[in-house]
C-alpha cells in the first residue's frame, strides 16, 4: 500500500495551456504539487498553435487548457473524455501603453477609433487576441488605413516586451488582462478592457485529453482548477 502511495505521488501530470491565463496556471500548479505531491508539468502555447499541436494528435499531454469553444471542437472530434471539461474563467482583450505615455480615450467605441487613426504605431500578437483585433479593426474599416503602423509579435509577453522598450510615439498594445498585469511594473500600464460595444471576453476550460497517461491525477487537477479557492486565485491575476 506504502508503495502505491509513493507511486503515485511521483506522478507526473502533463499540462498544454494557451498563454492568457499562464499566472493563475502556474500559481495553482504549484498548490496543487504541495498537497498532493504530484508533478504538474506546463507548456504553455498560443491557441493556433495548440489547437494544431491537439488535432494533428502531437502533443504529449494529459490535460489542455484552451477557450471554451476550441475545446468544444476538440469534445467534437473525440480528442477530449467527454464530460471532464471544467470551466475556469473569463479574460477580457484590453489596451496597454508604455509608462509614461498619455492614455489613449477608449471610453466608446468612435474613441477607440480615432485614437486607432492617430496612433503612430499599433503592436498586437498572432495568438487568438490578436486574431480577435485583426478582426475588430477591418470591421471598423481602418485595417488598410494602419496596415503599415501595425506590427505583430507571437505573444502577449511578446507585445509587452516591446511596448516597454520601444521610442515610439502614440503607441497602442492590445493584450488580454492577465498578460497586461504581468508586466505592470516592467515599463507598461493597462488602460483598460476594449469598449463595451466591441468587447471581446474569451472563456477558457481544461479538459482531459483522450490517451492521457496519467488520467486519475489528470481528473483530480480539472476538479482542483474548478474549486471555489482556485477560482479566487485566477480571480487576484485579472481573471473574471
Amino acid at each position: 500500500m506504502s508503495g502505491t502511495s509513493a507511486q503515485v505521488s511521483a506522478t507526473e501530470i502533463k499540462v498544454l495551456s494557451a498563454g492568457a491565463i499562464k499566472t493563475g496556471l502556474a500559481n495553482l500548479a504549484k498548490s496543487f504539487e504541495e498537497e498532493t505531491g504530484h508533478k504538474v508539468t506546463i507548456t504553455f502555447a498560443t491557441t493556433p498553435v495548440l489547437r494544431g499541436k491537439i488535432e494533428n494528435k502531437e502533443a504529449t499531454a494529459d490535460i489542455v487548457v484552451a477557450p471554451i469553444l476550441t475545446m468544444k471542437g476538440f469534445e467534437e472530434k473525440g480528442l477530449v473524455v467527454a464530460g471532464t471539461r471544467a470551466v475556469l474563467g473569463s479574460v477580457r482583450a484590453a489596451v496597454v501603453v508604455r509608462d509614461g505615455v498619455p492614455e489613449p480615450d477608449i471610453s466608446t467605441a468612435e474613441a477607440f477609433k480615432k485614437e486607432i487613426l492617430a496612433a503612430r504605431s499599433l503592436v498586437y500578437n498572432q495568438a487568438s487576441s490578436g486574431l480577435y483585433i485583426e478582426k475588430l479593426l477591418d470591421r471598423l474599416g481602418v485595417a488598410e488605413r494602419v496596415k503599415d503602423k501595425t506590427t505583430r509579435v507571437p505573444t502577449g509577453g511578446a507585445v509587452m516586451k516591446h511596448l516597454a522598450s520601444s521610442k515610439t510615439e502614440k503607441e497602442i498594445g492590445f493584450g488580454q488582462v492577465p498578460e497586461i498585469l504581468v508586466y505592470q511594473d516592467q515599463g507598461v500600464k493597462l488602460v483598460g478592457p476594449l469598449p463595451t460595444e466591441i468587447e471581446n471576453v474569451t472563456t477558457y476550460a481544461a479538459g482531459q485529453l483522450v490517451g492521457a497517461s496519467t488520467p486519475e491525477p489528470a481528473g483530480k487537477f480539472i476538479r482542483f482548477l474548478a474549486t471555489p479557492s482556485a477560482r479566487e486565485a485566477f480571480t487576484a491575476t485579472g481573471m473574471e
